[in-house]
C-alpha cells in the first residue's frame, strides 16, 4: 500500500493555509486519513482545521494503546468504529471550546474522514460538508454551494442523532486506488500565460493517473508540474490524500 498527500495554500490566500490533513495508523491494521477545510468567512479558520487534525491524531494513538490492553472484537465494523472516533472528536472539541472560551465561528471546518482496514482492504468514508472522493476512478462530488453544514454547529446536539442523520457516507471493499480532496481541487486555474495552450484534466491527473508512484512525493511533484508546465495553481487551499493498493 502506498499513501501520498499534498497540502497547498491557495494563490489568493496570503497568510495561512486553512486546510489540513492527517494520516495515522490505529494499531497495525487500520488507518485514519482525513482532510479538513476551514471556513474562510469564519474566525482564524486555519485553527479549526488544524485542531481537528490534532484531535484525530490523538484519538488514533489512544485507540491503538487501549486495544493493546483491552482487546476487543476481531471483527471490523467500520461504521461502529468511525462513530466512536467522531464521538471522541465531539467530546474533545466541546472540552477545548469550554476551556478556551471559543466562539463557534472559531471551530468551523469541513471534514472528510476515511477509516480503512489495511488487511481486509475495506472501510468507510464520511464527508461532513463538501469535498471530493475518488474510488477506483469513480468521482463523488459533494457540493454544498459553499454553505457546508459544519459539524461545529451541532456540538450541543445529541451525538447519536447527529451521526444517524449523516447521508454522505460510503462503504468500500477491495479498493485499488482511493483519494479524498477538499474543494480547493475545483479552483486549479491557469494563472500565468504559457507559449503553448496544452490542457490537462486535473481530476484524472491527481486522482487517477499513477505516474510518479515510486516516490512518496508523487502528489507534490504533480502539483509542481501543473504549475510549471501548465501554469495552473489552486486559488483556494487544497488538501489531498491518495491511497494506492495496486499500481497499474
Amino acid at each position: 500500500m502506498n499513501i501520498y498527500s499534498t497540502l497547498q495554500i491557495g494563490d489568493y490566500h496570503l497568510n495561512h493555509c486553512e486546510d489540513a490533513l492527517v494520516i495515522k495508523n490505529i494499531g497495525s491494521d487500520r488507518i485514519i486519513a482525513a482532510v479538513m477545510d476551514g471556513c474562510s468567512t469564519a474566525m482564524e479558520s486555519h485553527f479549526a482545521s488544524t485542531l481537528v487534525a490534532k484531535i484525530l491524531r490523538k484519538t488514533a494513538i489512544e485507540t491503538g494503546y487501549r486495544e493493546l490492553y483491552e482487546p476487543g472484537s476481531a471483527h471490523f465494523d467500520p461504521d461502529t468504529e468511525l462513530k466512536a472516533i467522531l464521538q471522541n472528536v465531539f467530546t474533545e472539541l466541546n472540552l477545548i471550546k469550554n476551556q478556551l472560551m471559543l466562539d463557534e465561528k472559531e471551530l468551523l471546518t469541513t471534514l472528510i474522514i476515511v477509516l480503512y482496514h489495511k488487511k481486509e482492504k475495506q472501510g468507510i468514508v464520511l464527508t461532513v460538508g463538501d469535498g471530493v472522493i475518488c474510488i477506483d476512478g469513480e468521482i463523488y462530488d459533494y457540493d454544498r454551494d459553499n454553505k457546508p453544514d459544519y459539524f461545529a454547529f451541532h456540538l450541543k446536539d445529541n451525538f447519536n442523532d447527529w451521526y444517524a442523520s449523516q447521508t454522505q457516507k460510503l462503504y468500500f471493499n477491495n479498493i485499488h486506488d482511493f483519494s479524498v480532496a477538499t474543494d480547493g481541487i475545483f479552483t486549479l486555474t491557469r494563472l500565468k500565460s504559457l507559449e503553448h495552450e496544452e490542457k490537462i484534466d486535473v481530476f484524472h491527473y491527481l486522482l487517477k493517473e499513477q505516474s510518479g508512484h515510486e516516490t512518496d512525493e508523487m502528489l507534490n511533484k504533480k502539483m509542481k508540474k501543473l504549475e510549471n508546465q501548465f501554469g495552473m495553481k489552486p486559488t483556494d487551499d487544497l488538501a489531498i490524500i491518495r491511497i494506492i493498493e495496486n499500481i497499474s
